[in-house]
């Protein structure tokens, strides 16, 4: 299982594709296909049927996943794309020294 440097609730911009420049909340991260869900992006219709307990068929709008290369982290404070590197913190804990890592924008230095 591969690790990502984007998770779930964060603001990511596309970077390439039919959806390049779109914005979007994540949803969900599938770490076993390196894939991702964004609100918004990557939007596909499918014919659903109508089942025998009355609910009615027709046209469902939904997000499939994108490939995690091709979204890029936002920058919380100027909303652009940007890399992101690590910083260790050491914070105490129940007493106890414990070494964080926390994620950081390239760009602006900023904690994200």
């Amino acid at each position: 299982m591969a690790k990502f440097k984007i998770k779930t609730g964060d603001l990511v911009q596309v970077i390439t594709g039919k959806n390049k420049g779109e914005q979007g909340k994540v949803l969900r991260v599938i770490t076993e296909t390196s894939r991702v869900v964004v609100e918004g992006v990557n939007v596909v219709t499918k014919h659903k049927r109508a089942n025998a307990q009355g609910e009615a068929g027709g046209l469902v709008k939904s997000e499939a996943p994108i490939h995690i290369s091709n979204v890029m982290l936002g920058d919380p404070e100027t909303g652009k794309p940007t890399r992101v590197g690590y910083r260790t913190e050491t914070v105490e804990r129940d007493g106890k020294q414990k070494t964080v890592r926390v994620r950081v924008s390239k760009s602006t230095g900023k904690d994200l």
